[in-house]
C-alpha cells in the first residue's frame, strides 16, 4: 500500500447543489486522512444505474488498480444492500448491489470475493436511511484506503446473488443500425451505444452521410474527426474518446433537441443518407 494511503476515485449523481459529496469527503477523510479523492464525476444524471456504469467501466483504463472506486448512483437507497468488491485482478469497488458496480467488475474478470458492508466497527450510527453513502459506503471506502481488509467490512456474499446490469446492444444489419441512447452531455450531444467496427459492420462507415433518424426528429450527418468539422447547425458523428459514436451539431444547435429532446433510453435508427 502506498506510504500515503491508497487514492479513493469517487463517482456519484449527487451534483454539487447539496452538501452530499462535502460531507461524503469529510467522512472519507477523518477515517484516512491520508488518502488522497478524486471526484471522476459527480454529474451522473440523476438516478441513472446505466448511465453511471457506463461511464465507470469507461473510465477504468485510467483509474489506478490501487484505487479504491466509490461508486454511488442508489435509486432505492436503503433497500439494496451495499458491498465492497474485490475483483479477479484485485480491484476494489464499493457501492449499491444495483447493478452498478457489475459492467466494471466483469471487465476486470469477474468476482473474486465480495461482502455486505454491516460490521458495527465499519459504519456510522445511527445510519439515515435515506442516505447511505455517508453513513456506509464513504466510511468502508476509508477504511479500505486506510489498510482494512474486505473482511472486515461484513459478511461475505455469494457472487452468483450479485445484481447484474449489462449495457445495451445494438442490432447491426447491412446497411442499418438500430441502437439507443446512451447518454447526453452539457452541450446537447448524443451518445449512442455503437462502436466505431458496428458502423463498419453495417457498411456505414463508406456512406457519404448518414441519416440518424429518432422517434420526434432526425437529421443528417457526416463522418467527422473533430467538432470544428461541423458547420454552424450543421449534423455530425463522432467518435468520442471512450470509443462510443456521438451524434453532433455545430454551434449553436443542439443535437438532443434536434432530434426531438431524446433521453436515455430512446430508440434511434442509422441507415446512409439519401
Amino acid at each position: 500500500m502506498p506510504e500515503s494511503g491508497r487514492t479513493i476515485v469517487f463517482v456519484s449523481d449527487f451534483g454539487y447543489r447539496n452538501e452530499w459529496v462535502g460531507i461524503c469527503h469529510a467522512v472519507i477523510n477523518r477515517i484516512a486522512p491520508a488518502s488522497p479523492i478524486v471526484d471522476l464525476s459527480h454529474g451522473v444524471p440523476p438516478l441513472d444505474v446505466r448511465g453511471g456504469a457506463v461511464l465507470l467501466v469507461d473510465s477504468l483504463p485510467y483509474v489506478s488498480g490501487e484505487a479504491i472506486v466509490l461508486a454511488i448512483v442508489d435509486p432505492s437507497v436503503g433497500r439494496d444492500r451495499d458491498i465492497a468488491v474485490e475483483s479477479k485482478d484485485g480491484r476494489v469497488l464499493v457501492g449499491p448491489d444495483n447493478g452498478l458496480l457489475a459492467p466494471a467488475v466483469a471487465a476486470l474478470g469477474g468476482v473474486a470475493r465480495a461482502v455486505e458492508i454491516t460490521s458495527p466497527e465499519i459504519v456510522l450510527s445511527p445510519i439515515s436511511p435515506s442516505f447511505h453513502a455517508r453513513d456506509v459506503l464513504a466510511p468502508a471506502a476509508a477504511h479500505l484506503a486506510a489498510g482494512a481488509d474486505l473482511a472486515t467490512l461484513g459478511a461475505a456474499v455469494d457472487p452468483s446473488t450479485l445484481a447484474e446490469l449489462v449495457i445495451p446492444e445494438p442490432t447491426v444489419e447491412r446497411g442499418k443500425i438500430e441502437c439507443e441512447v446512451l447518454d447526453l452531455n452539457r452541450f446537447g450531444n448524443v451518445l449512442l451505444n455503437v462502436r466505431e467496427s458496428q458502423l463498419a459492420e453495417a457498411g456505414l462507415d463508406a456512406a457519404d452521410a448518414i441519416q440518424v433518424d429518432a422517434t420526434s426528429g432526425s437529421g443528417r450527418a457526416e463522418m467527422v474527426s473533430t467538432y470544428a468539422d461541423v458547420e454552424p447547425g450543421g449534423w455530425g458523428l463522432i467518435v468520442d474518446p471512450r470509443g462510443w459514436l456521438l451524434v453532433i451539431r455545430g454551434n449553436p444547435a443542439n443535437a438532443a433537441e434536434g432530434l426531438g429532446s431524446v433521453t436515455p433510453g430512446d430508440p434511434i435508427w442509422l441507415t446512409p443518407a439519401p
